[in-house]
């Protein structure tokens, strides 16, 4: 593992500047500048004073600035749902969770966005269905999350320390290079937005990574700790990323549907990972392997 500490080190020192007070102060200043210049130049914009490309590139409804506001934030909240992969799976399976609720809340706007100024009943009538589902469903996950985070229960994969260091650093490097590839995406999906119009598929794109994510987190623990009870929550969660990346693509309801479902799965599986209780064959496996590790070469 010594050729990946310099990789492990950098990772901390980014961290700990973007979760400093300076880094989350930095943040909001950021969002407050954006919606604050975004509503100046759509206003220009609508009155034809902006000259090309920005004339083509801008939008002409002020709604839409909530929209680019609200994906800026779930920008911002992916970066933190990266770092969180270092300190613990259960905490990032959570964070997952937090994104997605925001998707669905950003969609509300997403559609509120297509609205003409001032607002037409007939015109947003077509769209309350998907609208309500979306918000019902950011809820639904929000409310879970509370009784998933009650539920949080912090254990070791190993006893050993050198072991846990290990396993820290494997996650560090990880984490290290879901970074860099969703640093890549944004860069990517910005230059295809400006030069041929298409839509961003970023968080779509970042959740299939996250599935290979934690599965290979998975795999990696089990050099740590190969209980059924481990091996079940880690596979568990690893489902779970692929329900919020259907999530992410299904129409509304079923997006609701599904990150709802999603969330209660997890839940369930959150729930008896903390109360299993294992049979004395299991006890007395894991017996033997701490025993062994702690013989003598």
């Amino acid at each position: 593992m010594n050729i990946f500490k310099p990789i492990s080190r950098l990772t901390d020192r980014i961290e700990l500047k973007w979760e400093s007070a300076k880094g989350q102060a930095l943040t909001g200043t950021t969002l407050v500048s954006v919606f604050i210049i975004g509503i100046i130049l759509v206003d220009l914009n609508g009155r034809g004073l902006l000259p090309e490309p920005f004339k083509t590139l801008l939008p002409v409804k002020h709604l839409v600035v909530i929209e680019v506001v609200l994906t800026l934030l779930l920008f911002f909240e992916v970066i933190s749902l990266i770092f969180s992969f270092v300190h613990s799976v259960t905490t990032s399976m959570g964070k997952q969770f937090e994104v997605l609720s925001l998707v669905l809340l950003r969609d509300v706007f997403k559609e509120f966005s297509h609205f003409s100024e001032p607002l037409i009943w007939e015109q947003v009538k077509p769209f309350l269905l998907p609208m309500i589902s979306s918000a019902l469903g950011a809820l639904a996950i929000f409310v879970i999350l509370g009784f998933y985070y009650k539920l949080y229960h912090s254990q070791p994969i190993t006893r050993d320390e050198k072991d846990k260091q290990s396993f820290i650093v494997a996650k560090k490097i990880i984490a290290f290079f879901l970074l860099v590839s969703f640093i890549s995406i944004v860069l990517h999906d910005i230059w295809l937005y400006v030069f041929t119009g298409k839509p961003n598929q970023t968080f779509e794109t970042f959740y299939t990574i996250l599935v290979f994510s934690d599965i290979l987190i998975m795999l990696v623990s089990m050099r740590y700790g190969s209980s059924y009870r481990m091996a079940f929550r880690n596979s568990g969660f690893a489902v779970a990323t692929v329900l919020i990346r259907l999530a992410l693509i299904a129409p509304a309801p079923f997006n609701a549907l599904i990150g709802t479902g999603s969330a209660l799965f997890v839940l369930a599986v959150s729930l008896n990972y903390k109360y299993y209780t294992p049979s004395k064959y299991q006890v007395q496996r894991r017996k033997r392997i701490e025993e062994s590790a702690n013989e003598p070469e």
